[in-house]
């Protein structure tokens, strides 16, 4: 059942401007005949110009007629489409809204089409409407083709992307300024590193405000969005986006060795290549940090529990050896932020891998879903494959004013949390690079 309607009047050709009225008139009258209850929200998009300001106002007098959708209309006036999209999706994740029909122009629909791609994610489900037609009452629930009319050159496409990208660049920071957390292991002479906090983006579904790092089909952050998260941090951090790049997490052990073929799926990758960036993502695994401030390599590895399990962590160290002929004993690793013993719960048959690691990784360990500590597991296999205690940074810190290992689902106005949030949930990530 469509939950939404957007009628696109931005692109109305001219030949039609002065029936705008009846034909607004007419697409909500087939909304109102064919909804069940409850009715569909509807947004209406117009031009934000002062020569069709008066035009504007006199379509509020036609809303009103409607008794049923009186409550569920809005007209949204902005600069761009970009700008109107993005603010229609605002309205569309505050009601937890995702079937949309969107009613407009038919030479509007291959450029609807791109700006959706962009600005949504496949949580959503868009159908289309020739808003020239008056639709029949069964046609409110089916899906229309994209016209093929119409083709758009790359210089449109480049110009769409233009127009969202300056929108987002204009918007303002949530939860305040970005901040960065780092540690005073690694060396800042050699290395620029750091952990990200949740502040600072543009991120604004709750579990996912502000500065989230990963878009995912699942979620509702497109990667624009993202992206531009990113460029924020960049220049905050002092690297460049360009020549950034994470981890493409399969929960396992696999190291990408930069330079070389890149796997599908990794959780660690390692380089020794100066002014590239490379990060882990995490919320509630580990963003594992590895630095050679001799051989002048680094590494950065995503660890959750079944990582741990699989030793990705050492995986990262030996690669780093191995390419690079670093020393085991000259890599510094600093564990950031993630969920902590005092949260975390596995099933007890996974707990039990933990407990023979070390006994200490588990608490209540009898218990049907026992508190286990992936740090502590991650310290101890470190340690066993010859890197340095005093070369761990992790919560067993003793300056607490240099943690960087806090726990994610204790603090959830600094960081994200699958744990704590649910499947929407937002993403940090710890980054690395040899500076030039």
């Amino acid at each position: 059942m469509v939950e939404a309607v957007l009628i696109d009047l931005f692109g109305l050709p001219a030949n039609l401007q002065n029936s705008i009225q009846g034909l607004l008139c007419n697409v909500l009258e087939t909304i109102e005949k064919c909804s069940s209850y409850p009715a569909p929200f509807v947004y209406v998009i117009c031009h934000q110009g002062s020569e069709r300001n008066g035009e504007q106002e006199s379509l509020l007098p036609t809303l009103r007629d409607f008794q049923c959708l009186k409550k569920r209309v809005e007209v949204v006036r902005a600069l761009t489409t970009a700008a109107a999209l993005y603010t229609i999706k605002q309205r569309l994740d505050e009601k937890d809204l995702s079937i949309i029909k969107v009613i407009l122009p038919t030479l509007r629909k291959e450029v609807m089409k791109v700006y959706i791609d962009h600005l949504f994610t496949a949580v959503y489900q868009f159908e289309f409407e020739d808003l020239q037609v008056v639709p029949a009452c069964e046609n409110l629930q089916v899906d229309e083709p994209w016209s093929e009319e119409q083709t758009l050159s790359a210089e449109d496409m480049a110009l769409i992307w233009s127009e969202i990208q300056t929108y987002l660049e204009s918007l303002p920071s949530l939860k305040g300024e970005l901040t960065i957390l780092r540690s005073s292991l690694i060396p800042d002479d050699i290395f620029l590193h750091g952990f990200t906090t949740r502040a600072g983006g543009i991120s604004y579904i709750p579990t996912l405000s502000s500065c989230n790092l990963f878009s995912s089909s699942k979620r509702r952050d497109p990667q624009v969005v993202v992206k531009e998260n990113l460029r924020r941090l960049a220049k905050a951090a002092g690297f460049n986006p360009e020549t950034f790049h994470r981890v493409k997490t399969d929960h396992a052990n696999a190291v990408y060795i930069m330079g070389k073929t890149e796997p599908d799926s990794y959780d660690g990758i390692v380089t020794n290549q100066k002014g590239v960036t490379i990060a882990a993502p995490g919320a509630d695994c580990i963003p594992v940090l590895f630095a050679d401030p001799v051989r002048k390599a680094c590494g950065a590895a995503h660890s959750g529990w079944k990582g741990t399990l699989l030793g990705v962590s050492m995986a990262t160290v030996n690669a780093m050896v191995s390419e690079y002929g670093c020393n085991v004993k000259d890599i510094l690793v600093v564990l950031g932020p993630s969920v902590g013993p005092c949260c975390y719960k596995l099933p007890h048959e996974s707990a039990k891998e933990f407990h023979s690691i070390d006994p200490e990784c588990v608490r209540h360990f009898d218990s049907a879903s026992p508190f286990i500590d992936i740090r502590r597991a991650t310290r101890i296999l470190l340690e066993s494959g010859g890197i340095l205690p005093k070369n761990i940074q992790d919560d067993s810190v003793m300056d607490q004013n240099h943690n960087v290992t806090f726990c994610t689902a204790c603090h959830p106005d600094k960081f994200y949390s699958h744990f704590r949030d649910g499947t929407n949930f937002g993403t940090q990530i710890g980054f690395i690079s040899i500076k030039d």
